[in-house]
């Protein structure tokens, strides 16, 4: 099948492109909403593409694509696939610990995830690194709108513990609120935690069941 007939039989579905060089290297991995449109679009008129994009395109000469049940997971596996294959037409990969992580701090009684670029021994979890750098951002906003672990540091957590009373980013929905004793448990907050681990493994239908399994 030639590359023009793949481009055409893409699914309108979201999921994760691969493309290769002549020689079956993978130089680029992308997501997309709509993995049909969007593979599409590098394909058009090359007057509206910058010089980057106008050099992958020459070099494409085939693809292969994965489907994901939702955009989120592909968010999840893009990251996971450059880190893989680390594709030169991506951003390029020298020193892992100069490229954002998202750190998980089991390592505390109430966990949060914040983004650092490097990695230590303090009992943490690392996730990435993700590339390009604002994918660690996208993914942090994520957690923080569907999971709601803090985002705050420890000083402040104990600041408002002392008032008794929840910050801003539990008004918004963007927190559980842990800091105040007696509205978020701390084994529901730990369950949480969990979900988040999952998500950040990729392990989307372990994260399922354990949804389903508490509704």
């Amino acid at each position: 099948m030639t590359l023009a007939e793949k481009i055409r039989r893409l699914p309108e579905a979201p999921g994760c492109y691969l493309y290769r060089d002549s020689a079956g290297e993978v130089i680029y991995i992308g997501k997309a909403k709509n993995l049909r449109h969007r593979v599409r679009q590098y394909f058009q008129s090359s007057r509206w593409q910058d010089v980057k994009t106008s050099e992958l395109v020459a070099h494409i000469a085939d693809l292969e694509y994965i489907v994901t049940d939702t955009e989120i997971e592909a968010l999840i596996l893009e990251s996971h696939l450059i880190k893989q294959y680390q594709p030169r037409f991506n951003a390029l990969l020298k020193d892992d610990k100069h490229y954002p992580h998202l750190k998980l701090t089991i390592n505390e009684p109430f966990p949060r995830v914040v983004k650092v670029r490097r990695i230590e021994r303090d009992g943490a979890l690392y996730f990435g690194p993700y590339l390009p750098a604002s994918l660690a951002d996208q993914v942090l906003d994520l957690i923080q709108r569907e999971f709601r672990l803090r985002p705050c540091s420890d000083e402040v957590f104990h600041t408002y513990r002392r008032k008794g009373r929840p910050c801003l980013q539990y008004q918004i929905k963007r927190c559980l609120g842990p800091c105040v004793e007696g509205l978020f448990g701390r084994d529901q907050y730990w369950e949480a935690v969990r979900d988040v681990r999952l998500f950040l493994e990729g392990k989307n239908r372990d994260l399922a069941r354990s949804l389903r399994e508490r509704m």
